[in-house]
This record gives structure tokens, C-alpha cells and sequence, in this order.
């Protein structure tokens, strides 16, 4: 006896556990923001503010977001945009890459940044532009190149 009805009750639970499934797929449209709430809660951050660090080279520009720490929260890079070769040093590479750290940082919450930039290349401005763009308040802006003070010996020059 007490063997049949531990078969019925799984039985009983199965036709429970289908309309449960039915019911997102009438709606597709209304749980896709759902879905996106369930990413942020699965993540357990919210970040109201936070660091963004712009390094823009000769060859690539790369933009991270951290939190007041200095955590590692999201970053883009143009190479990981798609761009490539000499592409990849352009400003119009740095403007989509800052929009597109931005875009993944909203998501966590951030919505105020102090932005840091790192290098001397050409996607300095263009990058603190796309952040703007994507709906971040910038509270400051610090460049934060080194700059030697008579250290090391600086390589040869170069012959071409």
C-alpha cells in the first residue's frame, strides 16, 4: 500500500508541473524583462557607482568597470567587439566599446561613474563620449598616464 501511493504522487505532481511551463511560453513578451531581473538578482550586486578605466594604446582600447574597490565588475575591449587589425585603434572602435561596457554595468545598477584614463591613444575622448552617450553620469574625469620622472633609460630610437 505504502508503495502505490508513493507512485501516485509523482504522478499527481507531473501534471502540475506542465501548465507551470505552458504559461511563459503564451507570454514570451512579458517574461523577457522578468528574465532580465532574474540576471541581476542571479548576480546578488548592485553597484550604484563605480570606477570606469579607459587604457587606450596605439594598437587597442580597453574599458573596465570596478566598483569603489577597485572589483572587477564588467570590461569590453575592441578586439572582443569585433574590430580588427588597424581598426582597432580607431576612435570610432573606442566610442563602441565604452557603449558597450556601459550597456553590461547598467545592467548591475550603475548608473554614476568616475572615469580614469590610461595611455595615449586615439580613443581618449571618443571613450568617455560613449560612456556619456549610454545614459551614465560621469562625477570626474582623471587621467592617470605614468609619466616618467627620469627613471628608466628609454630604448634606442628607432631607424626606418
Amino acid at each position: 500500500m505504502a508503495d502505490e501511493k508513493k507512485d501516485k504522487a509523482p504522478a499527481a505532481e507531473k501534471p502540475q508541473a506542465a501548465p507551470a511551463t505552458a504559461a511563459p511560453a503564451e507570454g514570451a513578451a512579458a517574461a523577457a524583462p522578468a528574465d532580465a531581473a532574474a540576471k541581476r538578482k542571479k548576480s546578488s550586486r548592485y553597484v550604484p557607482s563605480g570606477i570606469a578605466y579607459i587604457h587606450a594604446t596605439f594598437n587597442n582600447t580597453k574599458v573596465t568597470f570596478t566598483d569603489l574597490h577597485g572589483n572587477v565588475l564588467c570590461w569590453a575591449s575592441a578586439g572582443k567587439s569585433g574590430f580588427k587589425g588597424s581598426r582597432k585603434s580607431t576612435a570610432y572602435a573606442a566610442q563602441v566599446v565604452a557603449g558597450d561596457a556601459s550597456k553590461k554595468a547598467e545592467v548591475l545598477g550603475m548608473k554614476e561613474v568616475e572615469v580614469r584614463i590610461n595611455g595615449p591613444g586615439a580613443g581618449r575622448e571618443s571613450a568617455v563620449r560613449g560612456i556619456a552617450a549610454a545614459g551614465m553620469e560621469i562625477t570626474a574625469i582623471k587621467d592617470i598616464t605614468p609619466v616618467p620622472h627620469n627613471g628608466c633609460r628609454p630604448p634606442k630610437r628607432r631607424r626606418v
